[in-house]
């Protein structure tokens, strides 16, 4: 059974599929209904979620749409703390994240009693971001990303999709276990839509057992994403719901532990209804 270790020392382990739901404290992310223009919008959503099955909530206070600009770390953590503080007052037992690349924020936000980081650089964007992970010994989410947020979808390049975003995934876990941060601390997510085209996303999710041999639980961030749409026919990221549940659902046949989604419920009851027939 696969597991991490949590900053307080506790085991916890994935018997079945969880939900990681999305809270993005910005006004810019690419789907207008993961947007919350204020603190008390933030917390209301993530009460929402959390009713509707999350016992994950992912924090963010910087869009990483491809194309999107950065923001301050001043900023970030003038938007993810209050609505960090609040969740674990309300929701002591829920598991929060904070979405950021950089240590500054990391830090702040683990002061506020942010449990993981996750962090869609896999360490590469700030060279301070291990210590300051290794040293607040809480578990880190590494995902794959190619460039950078605002350049990353001009013609990605890969020689072989998989076998590349698995190298960097391998190479990124042990310099982080080289530099403090246990194994049993690391989740990993394949970045989709992160520097890749629609037939480098669909690639990688039909070879996602081939991840397997890392031994770490697997994040899987596909919600509305692009490469559903022009999979589907479908412009606008609003008629994407069905398409996410799909991924979701082939996610827990593969055997992956959290689906990070805007849509809980809905994807959720997809997935336990998988769960009781297989």
């Amino acid at each position: 059974m696969s597991y991490i270790i949590l900053k307080d020392g506790t085991r916890r382990e994935f018997t079945k599929m969880e939900a990681m739901g999305i809270v993005n404290v910005t006004t810019n992310s690419f789907y207008e209904g993961s947007r919350t223009y204020n603190i008390d919008d933030a917390i209301n959503r993530s009460i929402k979620l959390i009713n509707e099955g999350a016992t994950f909530i992912d924090v963010g206070g910087e869009s990483t749409r491809p194309g999107s600009e950065p923001v301050e770390a001043e900023e970030e953590i003038a938007r993810v703390c209050p609505v960090i503080k609040k969740i674990k007052e309300l929701h002591p037992d829920i598991l929060i994240s904070v979405d950021t690349y950089r240590a500054k924020t990391a830090k702040a936000a683990i002061e506020a009693g942010v449990d993981i980081v996750n962090d869609i650089s896999g360490l590469t964007f700030d060279k301070e971001m291990v210590d300051i992970v290794a040293k607040s010994n809480v578990p880190l989410i590494l995902m794959h990303i190619n460039g950078k947020p605002k350049t990353m979808q001009v013609e990605p390049k890969y020689d072989n999709v998989v076998q590349d975003v698995y190298d960097f995934l391998k190479k990124q876990m042990n310099y982080a276990c080289e530099n403090g941060v246990g194994k049993e601390k690391i989740i990993i997510d394949l970045g989709i839509g992160f520097g890749k085209t629609t037939e480098h996303n669909i690639e990688l999710l039909k070879n996602i057992s081939y991840f397997n041999s890392l031994e770490v639980p697997h994040l899987l961030a596909v919600s509305r994403k692009t490469f559903i749409g022009k999979t589907l026919g479908l412009e606008n990221a609003n008629d994407r719901l069905f398409g996410t549940i799909g991924v979701s659902v082939y996610a827990k046949l593969k055997g992956l532990e959290i689906m990070r989604v805007h849509d809980v419920k809905e994807n959720l009851d997809a997935v336990r209804m998988v769960e009781e027939l297989i």
